[in-house]
Order: C-alpha cells, then sequence, then structure tokens
C-alpha cells in the first residue's frame, strides 16, 4: 500500500488555517444554529446555510489574521 501524496511543508500555515477554519465553524454555527431555531427537522439545512456562510468570512480572516497572532503568540510565550 502506498502513501498518498503530501503537500510541500511551505503549504502547512494554509493547510492549518483551512482546517482549523473549517472545524470552528462548524461547531460555532452547530451551537449558534441549535440554541436559535433546536433540533428540528429545520436544523440540518439551516446549519449547512449559516455553516458556509460562516467559512466564507472565517477563512479569509484567518489568512489575514494568522500572522498577526503568531508575533503576538511570541510575545506571551518564551521560547
Amino acid at each position: 500500500m502506498s502513501t498518498p501524496p503530501r503537500l510541500p511543508a511551505r503549504f502547512a500555515p494554509l493547510v492549518m488555517a483551512l482546517l482549523l477554519s473549517i472545524v470552528m465553524t462548524m461547531v460555532v454555527s452547530a451551537v449558534s444554529t441549535l440554541r436559535g431555531v433546536g433540533l428540528t427537522d429545520a436544523f440540518l439545512p439551516v446549519w449547512l446555510s449559516a455553516w458556509g456562510l460562516s467559512w466564507l468570512a472565517a477563512f479569509p480572516t484567518l489568512l489575514l489574521l494568522l500572522p498577526l497572532v503568531r508575533r503576538m503568540t511570541g510575545r506571551i510565550c518564551s521560547g
């Protein structure tokens, strides 16, 4: 069995932002949608719509803010 091809290390920040934005927006939009509409038949379509919209905002925001957050983290943490 062969291993799947991997991206070069230079893409790691982009992949990290992509995965983080997917997971975080899924969780936050699910909690918000659950609170707003409850666990009804409407939950899934409303949540998927909310998630898609929130991801479209979150991914570019993460890409823009990640360098700043890294610098701030470096000033707060020793090492």
